[in-house]
């Protein structure tokens, strides 16, 4: 009986500790997403912004996506010096130790350099593999959107005001639903153009609203508040949805990772380039058919 005791003070401890470990991670990342969105918001709609094209005109970056990226870099390796940090704008930091940290800096990079307020930072953290933190921040509208192991949570006023949970929750029926449409982009007609172009119509005619958005983690945000019923996107990075999938899951809602025609592991699903995500409660099989058929594409 003692020895029965014993072990379960044992593991009491243990999650204990965990629990604080991971709230200090999450208290990390949402400072890092704070400070750099007030950083990002000193040139958002400035006159004398400077746009640089990374791989096409599709593809843009300021001075401020690196700007962000850096700060956000010395505050994790400040709090966790053992970290790896796999960013958008400056590559892979390999640290030591258990936790990799995905940043993206700018989420909305052409929105944020055309004065649309459509724009984010993200900061997703994995142990050993695992998501167990993730951290979206909307300077515009100061909406702080965070998950760890206590659940997913609002946060408005700039990061001031009292954490509010969120619950994901979609509608059943296509007609009453809005979906976040990242699709279909240029990058998108490369492959398989005419099913593309057919597919968007089919789904401009079924769903009740169809928004682009233009922002991954906004749209991802968006789903596990609520607000919008579904999204999907092709060929993007983990930076770009590893926060967003994991604050879905722990708002209820399901976040599927596709490649070569089907989904993929669960707690691999951050580190595929094709992604459906969904509201509790609703699921769309069109969403699916489109999800199956252009995650059939190669991946460079």
């Amino acid at each position: 009986m003692r020895k029965h005791l014993a072990r379960q003070q044992r593991r009491r401890w243990r999650w204990r500790r965990y629990a604080r470990d991971v709230s200090k991670i999450t208290e990390v990342a949402i400072t890092a997403a704070l400070e750099a969105g007030a950083i990002a918001f000193e040139g958002f709609r400035a006159a004398d912004l400077e746009i640089d094209i990374k791989a096409d005109k599709h593809d843009l970056v300021t001075r401020y996506d690196r700007a962000c990226e850096a700060h956000i870099r010395r505050v994790i390796l400040e709090a966790f010096a053992d970290s790896s940090i796999v960013g958008e704008e400056d590559g892979a930091h390999v640290g030591t130790g258990a936790l990799t940290w995905y940043v993206d800096p700018i989420d909305g990079t052409a929105n944020f350099a055309s004065g649309i307020a459509l724009w984010a930072v993200s900061i997703g953290v994995a142990r050993d593999g695992e998501m167990i933190a993730g951290v979206i921040y909307d300077p515009v509208s100061g909406q702080l959107f965070w998950a760890d192991e206590r659940g997913a949570f609002l946060r408005e006023q700039f990061g001031q005001g009292e954490d509010r949970p969120m619950r994901s929750r979609g509608h059943a029926d296509a007609g009453e639903a809005t979906v976040a449409l990242n699709f279909p982009l240029a990058r998108d007609l490369v492959h398989f153009e005419a099913l593309a172009l057919a597919q968007y119509a089919e789904i401009t005619r079924e769903f009740g609203q169809v928004r682009g958005l233009h922002s991954t983690c906004i749209a991802l945000a968006w789903v596990a508040a609520g607000w919008v019923d579904a999204t999907i996107s092709f060929e993007t990075s983990p930076w770009d949805v590893a926060a967003g999938c994991y604050i879905i899951r722990r708002a209820g809602g399901s976040f599927l990772g596709y490649l070569d025609g089907a989904p993929v592991a669960e707690g691999e699903s951050h580190l595929a380039p094709h992604y459906y995500a969904v509201g509790s409660g609703a699921d769309y099989e069109l969403l699916r058919e489109v999800m199956r058929t252009q995650s059939l594409r190669p991946v460079a």
